[in-house]
């Protein structure tokens, strides 16, 4: 065999090895979702932990820069993440809980509401009788009579729960803080593995990309949305609306939900000042607030202090809002944009690959000079 004919076969060699790696690739992509799906219960609470974790570290640094240990500086941090959730369990959770109990009793007063607006499509009067007297004789009637008391804190919530779910909230605070206890030393045992210089620094940013990029998002927007609910909260109190602190806390959470967060906040509140108020324009005033803070914050707030730094495309976060809701509900939706943004961090850092130059090698997607042209073009100038 020549050495050409050896050249060629080595090529059309690695032509099938790519062709084989490319395709289990695409098997594994498409399998991954299902994978993810099927799995919920191990790989949400690790995702949802392996988030926040990342989203703490700046406080684990600058704890550590102040001479504190890393095994005590993520406890500090871990149990600061823990009396925020708890805080917004017992704002946002018995108070709902509360209204969820309530509202059959006031569906006649919903419905009386609605009357002046029903009034204009007549043929719709029946479609809301029916709907209206389904949901009083369906679960939500049930509730009405089975008196469920309200979690009052986390430790009340894990022993009311499911044991899995109990599983699921120990196995993310373990994943939290052993990731926060060793993310110094994994991070310097990841730099110092490189074998050049150009390596190591290259993996440092990376690392501080992604860190800095999450953490910056996941701070930022939890600001803007906690103001955000404040102030709608003191706008409801204003108006007299029941429970201002809840709705705030239910806007706050919602709108970490881009697009479709602050659609069903505003929908919550229409249906909950349906169930306050006589009159059905006063009724739909905190929607109509909760309307008009979320286009100021939208338009005005979030771009002015996220800048440019963390615009994202708007398709991008459709599409990763719809795949990971699929995947795993409303905690896969309030997931869906850190993710985006972990992923595009080390995308960019990283690289696109060139998968057709993987694949087909040079020369193949282009048409090179025969060799026979070549020495025709030669033969006149040896001529001459």
């Amino acid at each position: 065999m020549t050495m050409n004919e050896q050249q060629e076969v080595n090529r059309r060699r690695d032509r099938l090895l790519a062709s084989i790696a490319l395709t289990s690739g695409i098997g594994l992509i498409l399998a991954l979702p299902f994978a993810l799906r099927a799995g919920a219960e191990f790989f949400l609470p690790l995702t949802a932990a392996l988030v926040i974790a990342i989203a703490l570290v700046p406080l684990l640094e600058w704890m550590e820069r102040r001479g504190l240990p890393s095994g005590l500086a993520a406890l500090i941090a871990m149990i600061g993440f823990l009396v925020v959730a708890n805080t917004a369990l017992v704002l946002i959770v018995v108070p709902a809980t509360d209204w969820f109990r309530i509202l059959p009793q006031r569906l006649p007063q919903i419905q009386a509401n609605l009357a002046p607006l029903i009034d204009f499509y007549a043929n719709l009067q029946r479609f809301v009788d029916e709907t209206v007297r389904m949901v009083a004789n369906g679960p939500v009637a049930a509730a009405q009579t089975a008196a469920v008391d309200a979690p009052r804190s986390l430790l009340q919530f894990a022993a009311t729960s499911a044991p899995s779910a109990i599983i699921q909230m120990v196995f993310a605070l373990l994943i939290i803080y052993f990731f926060l206890a060793g993310w110094t030393r994994l991070r310097r045992r990841t730099i110092n593995s490189r074998g050049s210089f150009d390596g190591a620094m290259a993996v440092a940013r990376v690392i501080q990309n992604m860190v800095d990029a999450t953490s910056a998002y996941v701070i930022t927007i939890a600001t803007i949305n906690l103001c955000l609910g404040l102030a709608i909260a003191f706008a409801l109190w204003l108006i007299g609306m029941p429970s201002p602190l809840m709705w705030g806390g239910i806007v706050a959470l919602l709108n970490f939900i881009p697009y479709f967060g602050p659609m069903l906040a505003a929908m919550l509140l229409g249906l909950g000042g349906l169930m306050v108020f006589d009159d059905v324009y006063v009724a739909l005033l905190p929607a109509a607030l909760q309307v008009g803070f979320h286009l100021v914050e939208a338009n005005v707030v979030t771009p002015m202090l996220l800048g440019r730094r963390l615009t994202m495309n708007p398709l991008l976060i459709l599409v990763s809002l719809a795949f990971w809701g699929w995947v795993w509900g409303t905690p896969g939706a309030l997931l869906g944009v850190p993710l985006l943004i972990i992923i595009q961090t080390v995308v960019s850092a990283a690289g696109t690959p060139d998968i057709a130059g993987f694949l087909f090698e040079q020369g193949t997607l282009t048409v090179a000079p025969r060799k026979e042209n070549d020495e025709k073009e030669e033969s006149p100038v040896a001529d001459g």
